[in-house]
């Protein structure tokens, strides 16, 4: 009687066991991982030629994000800069510029962007643009895209505010060279749409190259050309910064 209970005891045990076996394993699913911002900060030294002619500091810090359809871009820098104790630049950018994609390439932008350059005599400058823009090549190392819409400029130029409707006309190109280094270039134009003799040109070129996985060095040359600056000021500033750059 004893040795019958041990065998049918043993046969339950044995039967859960492979049970158990034959169960297919559950495993607790990875969370999506969200996508992150991707930011920068630099600091280096300008060279100016234009209505200011030194030496000077330069800071700047960019972030940007990619998910689902949606692509956003900030950044800010600002120059400050003395000769003889004499100061001979200050000036202060924000930018920020949100695209939604309605196509692989097809997308939708707003874009604000507010300057101040007091040698140039600006007290301050607001751009506003809605537009379409596309991508005519985007792919893992390169990417061109051009963008077009209406804009309204609000200023205080020379001591004078001023508020007036442009078209805004742009292009940026972007390659990696390889996996640490990579060019860009861009181009900006901005005429008042009553007024076609008064016009802004921004241009930029540059190249990055890491030097460890959060260090690089960016080398990059800036141009704006304003063709009705303030009074005694002149048409074109141009800006060559070399700075040390550490991401997060």
């Amino acid at each position: 009687m004893k040795l019958r209970t041990y065998t049918l005891g043993s046969c339950v045990v044995l039967a859960a066991v492979a049970a158990s076996a034959q169960a297919p394993a559950t495993t607790t699913p990875e969370p999506e991982k969200q996508p992150k911002w991707e930011s920068s900060a630099g600091l280096g030294l300008i060279l100016t030629e234009g209505n200011s002619r030194t030496l000077q500091i330069n800071g700047s810090i960019q972030t940007a994000k990619k998910w689902d359809r949606n692509e956003i871009n900030l950044g800010a820098d600002g120059t400050y800069g003395e000769d003889r104790g004499d100061k001979n630049a200050e000036s202060l950018r924000g930018y920020g510029q949100y695209n939604r994609l309605f196509t692989d390439r097809t997308y939708g932008y707003l874009r604000l962007e507010a300057l101040h350059d007091d040698i140039a005599d600006i007290d301050y400058r607001i751009s506003f643009s809605p537009g379409i823009g596309y991508y005519f090549i985007k792919n893992d190392r390169t990417y061109l895209r051009g963008e077009v819409g209406p804009g309204l400029i609000h200023e205080k130029v020379g001591g004078e505010e001023d508020t007036y409707m442009t078209l805004r006309l742009a292009e940026r190109f972007e390659h990696k060279l390889n996996d640490r280094a990579r060019i860009w270039q861009s181009l900006e134009l901005l005429p008042q749409v009553d007024d076609w003799e008064n016009f802004i040109i921004n241009a930029e070129i540059g190249i990055e190259s890491d030097i460890t996985k959060s260090l690089s060095q960016r080398t990059y040359v800036q141009n704006t050309y304003d063709n009705e600056p303030a009074p005694g000021r002149r048409e074109n500033d141009l800006k060559l910064v070399a700075a040390i750059v550490y991401k997060f």
